[in-house]
């Protein structure tokens, strides 16, 4: 059984997030992915939950990190893990010493694409101990085929999937406190849809 989530025991990671790579996406559609991806990084930022990003090589066809998580998380973004072509980042021993160094357990995992950029590191971290949730909403894959295959092995590793909503609200744990009414605005400005 996975336990809470919460901001002082959570690291998020974000898996090669690329203009090109992210082209590929057909199961959901791409300005979700987008907004859900900017939306955890912002959540991230506002309450002081630490962010590794990764990219894969980005001068090839996959290219650069989206420009706006270098606006949101530029240390981060500075410090973002350049992996020269090693498929799972769990493999990568700069990505999996950047999360070590965060002395966190609980892994808060999106990547792109579901089927190669999220299911082995996610799978991985699990198989070594952490806790881990996907976030499906900000992931994606070429076709529902290998989406839905993905997912099921993650689950049957124990990945727990989980939409950007949910987790926000895992981590906010309080829509009173200030950083509640803070990602409260997020939610309603980026994830969720309109109310009228």
């Amino acid at each position: 059984m996975i336990g809470t989530f919460s901001p002082t025991n959570s690291v998020l990671l974000l898996i090669d997030h690329q203009l090109g790579t992210m082209k590929l996406i057909r199961n959901i559609p791409l300005d979700v992915v987008k907004r859900n991806t900017l939306a955890l990084a912002k959540t991230a930022k506002i309450l002081n939950i630490p962010v590794v990003l990764t990219s894969s090589q980005e001068q090839n066809v996959q290219g650069p990190l989206l420009p706006e998580l270098e606006q949101i998380l530029p240390e981060a973004f500075a410090a973002r893990v350049q992996r020269a072509g090693i498929v799972n980042a769990w493999n990568d021993a700069n990505f999996k010493k950047a999360v070590e160094a965060t002395g966190r357990r609980n892994l808060i995992m999106a990547g792109v694409t579901t089927d190669v950029c999220l299911v082995y590191p996610a799978i991985s971290a699990c198989r070594d101990g952490y806790q881990v949730q996907a976030v499906m909403d900000a992931s994606g894959s070429p076709y529902e085929l290998s989406e839905d295959m993905s997912r099921r092995r993650m689950e049957r590793e124990g990945v727990v999937l989980t939409a950007t909503n949910t987790l926000m609200a895992e981590l906010a744990q309080d829509w009173s406190r200030p950083e509640g009414g803070q990602l409260l605005a997020i939610l309603f400005q980026d994830v969720l849809p309109p109310i009228a």
